[in-house]
């Protein structure tokens, strides 16, 4: 037990120390669900014909609709202020849901954001507008798609299907939206890169507690 303590110990530290000097109010918490289970992407398609899934990920979803040309701003903040500092994280990926016949748009889009970055994963899947509709559906928000099937939001979904936000009270807007706007270059460099960091730490904590624990059962 004293072994498994020290072990403990000297693994959950640098996280503690990480998330009490990270800038943002979510410090020791673990993000919020706000609702689960998302709907898994079914029935899309992407460039290389690879299986792209939510389960066992840690998602961006962001959707596009048919208009990815409109939404290439958004996704360049998203990129440079979210994807650029965290994209090499295990099983982290950002998942771009667009309509069929958008295929060149969002290969552009793509051949843009990888000028200066791997954007290995940036996973963009093409679907009818129906199916779009039904997974952002599945997310229960007080937003919308608009006509063109797109929303400027993003939003994170844990490994187990489920949304996961803010719900305090100091944040009325994202309470309301469950979601991030990609608009706005301080809301992503100010609470979503937190959020970010939060989630993130979490799976790390949960990955080392884990192997901590087979180890121990080897001794």
């Amino acid at each position: 037990m004293k072994k498994y303590f020290v072990l403990t110990l000297l693994f959950a530290l640098p996280i503690v120390a990480y998330l009490f000097f990270s800038s943002g109010i979510n410090h020791f918490a673990i993000l919020p669900t706000l609702t689960k289970p998302i709907s898994e992407i079914d029935n899309f398609h992407t460039f290389q014909n690879e299986e792209v899934r939510l389960k066992d990920h840690i998602s961006v979803l962001f959707f596009m609709g048919n208009r990815v040309k409109e939404m290439e701003g958004h996704a360049f903040n998203l990129n440079e202020k979210i994807y650029d500092k965290n994209y090499q994280f295990k099983d982290f990926q950002f998942v771009v849901l667009a309509e069929n016949g958008q295929e060149q748009a969002a290969q552009d889009l793509l051949n843009q954001l990888g000028a200066t970055i791997d954007v290995k994963n940036w996973k963009f899947a093409f679907g009818s507008q129906r199916d779009i509709q039904r997974i952002f559906e599945s997310l229960q928000t007080p937003l919308q798609l608009n006509e063109g099937g797109a929303n400027e939001h993003v939003f994170i979904i844990d490994k187990e299907l489920a949304l996961r936000g803010r719900k305090d009270e100091e944040d009325k807007s994202l309470v309301e939206n469950y979601g991030y706007d990609t608009s706005s270059v301080a809301e992503l460099s100010n609470i979503m890169s937190d959020d970010i960091k939060v989630i993130l730490a979490e799976y790390r904590l949960a990955t080392k507690g884990n192997a901590i624990k087979d180890n121990d059962e080897k001794l």
